[in-house]
C-alpha cells in the first residue's frame, strides 16, 4: 500500500500544482491538468526511464473514469428545461454542424492528405468531430457561465454533437446487436421513472448526514455506466442523459450540487485530465509535428466553418459567436474514447492512434486558451457586488448567497 498512496500523493500533487498554475496564468483548471500531465509524463520519463504516473494502473482509470462521468452528469443537470424550449433550434443546429463539418473534412484529409485507409479514414472523422463536455463544462463553471442561458445553450449544443460522434461510431464500426437494443431500452425506461422517483426518495430520506443523495445517483450512473460498457457504449452518454432528465430536480438542488461540484472537482477530475495529458508521446510528436499540426488546423477550421455561420444565423453577437465556436472546436472524452476504440479493433495502429489522441488533446487547449484569452464574453461574467463582501452577520440558510458565493463564479 505504500506505492499506492505515494503514487496519489504525486498525482494530487500535480493537481495542486495544476491548480497554482491556473491562478497564476488566469486559465481554466481543466486545460493547466492536461498540460501539467503531458508535461509530468515527459519530465518523470527522462528522469526515471519509466512510466513513474502508471496511468493504466486499475483504480487510476476508475478514478479517472469516475470523474468524466460524474463531470458529464453535473453538466447535464445544469440545462435548464425552460431555456432549451426556447433555443432548443439554436442548440441543435450549432451541435450537427459542430458534428458534420469535422465528421466529412477531417475523413477527407485523412485519407487523401495522409493516405490512411477508409475505414482508418472515418474514425479520424469520428474522433475529431468530438467537443468535449468534460472541457467545456469546467471552463463554464471557472467563470460562472454555467448559471446563463448562453452557457446552458452551449452545453446542450456540446451533447448535440457528442451524440452524433457516439451514432456515427455505433454505426460504422459497431452494428447494433441485441444488446444495444437491451441498453437503449433500459436506458430509456431509468429516464422516465427517475424524473418521477427521485423528487420523491429525496423528500423521504434525503438531508442525513450520510449523503443518501449521492448514493442514490451513483448508483444509478454507475449501474447506467456498466450497461453502456456491456453493450459496446460508453459510460458517460447515459450521464449526460441522467443529469439532463433530473436538471428539473436534483439542478436546483444547490447545496447537493455543491457537495458533487466538491467531489468531483476536488479530488476526480484532476485523475481524469492530468491522465489524459498523460497520453500525449511529446517523442511521437516531435518525429511528425506536420501530421499533429494538419490534423489539429484541419479540426479547427472545419469547426470553425460549421459552427460560426450558424452562431451568425441566429444573429449571435461577434464575441459569444466566436467564443462559442471555439469552446465547440474542443475535444476529449469522446475523441480519446473513439482513438482508442479504433486502435483495440485493429482500425488504426499505434501511430494513427498517438497522432489522434494528440489532436484530440491539443483541441482542448489550444482553442480554449485562445477563447479566453481574446474573446471570453465578460458582458455575461458575474458583476462584483456587496454580496462577494462576507457579511458581518449570518445569513439565513435559505440564502443563494451562501450557496453560490460571488466568488464562485470568477
Amino acid at each position: 500500500m505504500t506505492e499506492t498512496w505515494m503514487l496519489a500523493a504525486i498525482w494530487l500533487g500535480l493537481a495542486l500544482i495544476a491548480a497554482l498554475f491556473s491562478v497564476w496564468l488566469r486559465i481554466a483548471t481543466a486545460l493547466s491538468e492536461i498540460v501539467v500531465g503531458t508535461l509530468a509524463q515527459f519530465v518523470l520519463g527522462i528522469a526515471f526511464g519509466a512510466s513513474v504516473l502508471q496511468a493504466d494502473l486499475p483504480w487510476i482509470k476508475f478514478l479517472a473514469g469516475t470523474g468524466a462521468i460524474l463531470l458529464t452528469f453535473l453538466a447535464g443537470a445544469e440545462l435548464d428545461p425552460a431555456v432549451l424550449r426556447v433555443r432548443w433550434k439554436e442548440a441543435t443546429a450549432v451541435g450537427l454542424m459542430s458534428f458534420l463539418a469535422p465528421f466529412i473534412g477531417c475523413a477527407v484529409v485523412a485519407y487523401a492528405v495522409l493516405d490512411w485507409n477508409i475505414a482508418a479514414s472515418w474514425l479520424a472523422g469520428v474522433a475529431l468531430s468530438t467537443t468535449s463536455v468534460a472541457v467545456v463544462y469546467a471552463v463554464m463553471l471557472e467563470f460562472g457561465l454555467n448559471t446563463t442561458d448562453y452557457g446552458k445553450t452551449v452545453l446542450a449544443a456540446c451533447f448535440i454533437t457528442d451524440l452524433g460522434t457516439v451514432l456515427a461510431l455505433g454505426f460504422i464500426f459497431s452494428p447494433f446487436t441485441l444488446k444495444t437494443l437491451i441498453f437503449f431500452g433500459v436506458t430509456i425506461a431509468v429516464l422516465v421513472i427517475l424524473p418521477w422517483l427521485t423528487p420523491r426518495f429525496f423528500r423521504r430520506y434525503g438531508g442525513r448526514p450520510s449523503e443518501i443523495e449521492a448514493k442514490f445517483l451513483l448508483v444509478g450512473l454507475f449501474a447506467l455506466g456498466a450497461l453502456a460498457v456491456w453493450a459496446d457504449s460508453e459510460a458517460v452518454l447515459p450521464a449526460y442523459l441522467l443529469g439532463m432528465v433530473l436538471a428539473g430536480s436534483v439542478g436546483k438542488d444547490h447545496v447537493l450540487i455543491r457537495r458533487l461540484r466538491t467531489l468531483t472537482l476536488g479530488l476526480l477530475t484532476p485523475f481524469y485530465f492530468i491522465r489524459a495529458g498523460s497520453l500525449v508521446s511529446i517523442p511521437a510528436l516531435t518525429a511528425a509535428p506536420a501530421v499533429f499540426f494538419l490534423l489539429l488546423v484541419t479540426k479547427q477550421i472545419t469547426k470553425m466553418l460549421g459552427v460560426y455561420p450558424v452562431t451568425q444565423l441566429y444573429r449571435a453577437p461577434a464575441q459569444e459567436a466566436m467564443y462559442t465556436t471555439l469552446l465547440m472546436s474542443t475535444g476529449l472524452t469522446f475523441g480519446t474514447i473513439s482513438a482508442l476504440y479504433g486502435l483495440s479493433h485493429q482500425v488504426i495502429d499505434q501511430t494513427q492512434y498517438s497522432f489522434l489522441v494528440a489532436t484530440v488533446i491539443g483541441s482542448a487547449v489550444v482553442p480554449t486558451l485562445i477563447a479566453n484569452a481574446f474573446f471570453l464574453p465578460r458582458h455575461l461574467l458575474a458583476k462584483p457586488s456587496a454580496a462577494s463582501t462576507p457579511p458581518l452577520e449570518p445569513q439565513p440558510a435559505t440564502s443563494s448567497a451562501n450557496v453560490y458565493p460571488a466568488s464562485e463564479s470568477n
